[in-house]
């Protein structure tokens, strides 16, 4: 993936616990490091981590596999919004901080100004990037449970927030299409999927169906045979 698709990618993240329960994470983090791709482990188990006391122990851990980056969640256990802004401080004088906000539970309402002031808090405690919480299945917090996209939640978010400092989890192609229709073709998105990131690239460049009507017009004749075509390859504006 790296080979094929590292000009593509920012940050690989080792979602859930994954890293806890897989062989060969110092290499692959090495491999990141090297072809200048951040990385980091999920927010997840830095959850189960505090849950049980442990968070020492998890950041002695995160030094010893070479991470520069840590990412600091509350979806899933419950914990407050004042705690995680707590961590995020503890942390932020070794780690580069990314906070995620947003429930795991579908079930639990969407109020758009508690998710604005936690992300502009989290900033304030010291992250370097907010995560706006949509999942790996891509029905949750920011989607509803068909996939469709709460506009308003995104307005409210990028009204208040530069959107460089905000990543959006989209796994969907129809989600990563709006998210560069609203926001442009430099969107952050997130939970992209291995084999997806190529995919989500073409789509940023209008080289899909999807996008390709945001190509920009050109207004000189077109290239001779020989002559390769101005502004190749094709990008969006």
């Amino acid at each position: 993936m790296v080979e094929t698709a590292g000009d593509y990618i920012d940050f690989i993240k080792l979602g859930w616990g994954t890293a806890y329960v897989s062989s060969g994470v110092k290499a692959r983090v090495a491999a990141c490091l090297d072809a200048d791709i951040n990385i980091c482990l999920g927010g997840t188990l830095l959850e189960i981590v505090v849950y049980q006391n442990r968070l020492d122990d998890y950041v002695a851990w995160l030094h010893r596999l070479g991470l520069d980056h840590v990412e600091v969640s509350n979806g899933a256990l419950g914990m407050t919004a004042g705690q995680k802004q707590e961590i995020i401080a503890r942390l932020s004088d070794d780690f580069r901080v990314i906070s995620e906000v947003g429930s795991k539970n579908p079930d639990e309402p969407i109020v758009t100004e508690k998710w604005v002031a936690e992300m502009l808090d989290d900033l304030e405690a010291g992250s370097s990037l907010v995560i706006a919480e949509g999942r790996e299945s891509g029905t949750v917090g920011l989607f509803g449970p068909g996939g469709e996209v709460h506009g308003d939640l995104v307005k409210s978010i990028i009204d208040s927030i530069p959107p460089r400092q905000v990543i959006f989890e989209a796994p969907r192609k129809n989600q990563q299409a709006w998210f560069i229709r609203r926001i442009g073709a430099d969107a952050n998105l997130g939970n992209i999927a291995p084999d997806e990131v190529l995919s989500l690239e073409t789509l940023r460049r209008g080289l899909r169906a999807d996008t390709v009507d945001l190509l920009p017009e050109q207004s000189h004749s077109p290239a001779r045979e020989s002559e390769p075509a101005a502004h190749w390859p094709p990008a969006m504006h």
